[in-house]
């Protein structure tokens, strides 16, 4: 053993090893009389080595406690951190074989049960004494937060990408979209204006569409041509024969004009080189968002990946809109052990005219309440009566927070419309709106809601309050809605 070590006993009886740092002191007094110099050289030497040896037990102790802390603590610390990041992983928002299973789910035929009480609408999803005052609300929110609606899927996109949308995947454990872009179709894009729309094309489709229109405009023609050939040919006697012919006719050059009009649009809009860049810059917007869209891409120059796009588009909502659908979807799946059956997100204005043609109760006011983002139905036609009520006094209690608005339409929805910041518009707000809804409504809502005064007669006075409407307020109302019928009429 090295003269500078030495064997030490411990309290315990073990022998550790101790190192001693060499000194004058522990020089043997036969080495005392060498020469001073050599002295002090080997001096320096046994510090040296005694320094070296430290360093190495010091690192090796180093080591050994990096790997015992990695070993035994840091797996546990990161998995735990990590977990979360499990609960946040992407979405797949084309599952598909669960989508179907959560719509089995949803079309499961229940069985009633005596005793059950009876369908039981809320006074807070009914109309108000002025039908007016529902849609009135919903625009009121829109003013007060000075929000920006979508008129077509570009305004869609540009809400998308200034990230005032959220994806809302197709199934989750808590709900589930069952209808969402039904009426998609896989035309091209278009930009809606004043009622009037223009397709979205690169300079290559700009091209194919011309010439399908051209196509299809000699085809048409041809039709036309052959038709009235055939009604000339005719004898006065075929009455029945020359109706069912004037029929096609008149059907044809309806479509012939159909096509001069979308030509017009195309030379209009294309003709003109700032709005021509515009057009493709829009389509430039689209491609990019399609390239990267919730997990897929999608190719916009074919019609059946345009129709998974705006279907994918469709499927989103507002932040605020999405945590009360989220809500009411957990305590529904809590309660019946089945998804939250959605029907309607966001829905641009152009894509409301088209629903408008299968659903009276699509709205076509100035600010349809879909296209502000914050709107969406649920299905409620599977539903059994318990489930229909625990649905509506879940709605109903939210209406009372002042969180939403809400209606049971007789579509088979509830629409539900949120307010972002929780907070329902002043009756103020409301009132300035009514001009703006003003006129016919969708037909929308239950017979029973025709009458909602004796309903409300019939209520406790804390859901009549529920309603936001104060006395005062209901005057108002009436009195502007007179003035505007007024004006009408005077018109």
């Amino acid at each position: 053993m090295n003269q500078n070590a030495s064997i030490a006993e411990s309290p315990s009886g073990c022998s550790n090893l101790m190192i001693r740092a060499p000194t004058i002191a522990n020089i043997p007094p036969s080495k005392l009389h060498w020469p001073r110099s050599y002295l002090s050289k080997r001096f320096v030497s046994m510090n040296r080595q005694f320094r070296l040896v430290l360093l190495l037990i010091v690192s090796i102790a180093a080591g050994v406690g990096v790997w015992a802390a990695f070993r035994f603590t840091a797996p546990q610390k990161f998995w735990r951190r990590a977990e979360p990041a499990n609960n946040s992983a992407p979405i797949n928002y084309n599952d598909t074989e669960r989508w179907t299973r959560a719509i089995e789910k949803v079309k499961e035929e229940r069985t009633a049960v005596v005793g059950d009480a009876p369908l039981d609408v809320p006074p807070e999803l009914r109309h108000y004494e002025d039908r007016h005052w529902f849609l009135a609300t919903q625009v009121a929110e829109v003013k007060k937060q000075n929000l920006q609606t979508c008129q077509d899927f570009l305004g869609v996109a540009g809400m998308i990408l200034r990230n005032e949308l959220a994806p809302v995947p197709v199934v989750t454990d808590d709900y589930v979209l069952f209808g969402v872009g039904a009426k998609a179709d896989e035309s091209a894009f278009t930009r809606y204006e004043d009622d009037h729309t223009v397709g979205v094309y690169d300079e290559t489709e700009l091209s194919a569409a011309y010439q399908r229109l051209m196509n299809e405009r000699q085809q048409v023609q041809n039709s036309v041509t052959q038709l009235k050939k055939q009604l000339a040919s005719l004898k006065s006697r075929e009455r029945g024969r020359r109706a069912d012919l004037q029929k096609q006719l008149n059907e044809q050059q309806q479509q012939l004009s159909s096509i001069d009009e979308e030509k017009a649009a195309l030379d209009q809009s294309y003709g003109q080189p700032r709005e021509r860049e515009k057009l493709f810059s829009d389509y430039k917007s689209l491609q990019t968002l399609a390239q990267e869209f919730r997990g897929r891409t999608y190719d916009i120059s074919t019609g059946t990946d345009r129709q998974a796009l705006k279907i994918a588009m469709l499927s989103s909502l507002r932040p605020a809109a999405l945590k009360i659908l989220e809500e009411v979807a957990a305590t529904y799946h809590k309660q019946f052990d089945r998804p939250l059956p959605v029907s309607s997100l966001v829905r641009p204005e152009e894509y409301q005219h088209v629903l408008r043609r299968y659903n009276r109760a699509a709205t076509t006011i100035d600010t349809p309440p879909h296209s502000t983002g914050l709107a969406f139905d649920i299905d409620y036609r599977f539903m059994s009566v318990p489930e229909q009520n625990f649905v509506m006094n879940e709605l109903a209690s939210l209406k009372r927070d002042g969180r939403i608005e809400v209606l049971r339409e007789r579509a088979a929805n509830f629409h539900v419309f949120a307010f972002i910041d929780g907070v329902r518009p002043s009756d103020d707000l409301i009132t300035a709106a009514l001009d703006e809804v003003g006129g016919s409504l969708p037909d929308d809502s239950e017979e029973a809601n025709d009458k909602p005064s004796k309903a409300k007669a019939k209520a406790p006075r804390k859901s009549s309050a529920s309603h936001g409407k104060s006395e005062p307020a209901q005057q108002t109302r009436k009195a502007t809605h007179n003035k505007s019928a007024a004006r009408k009429r005077r018109r």
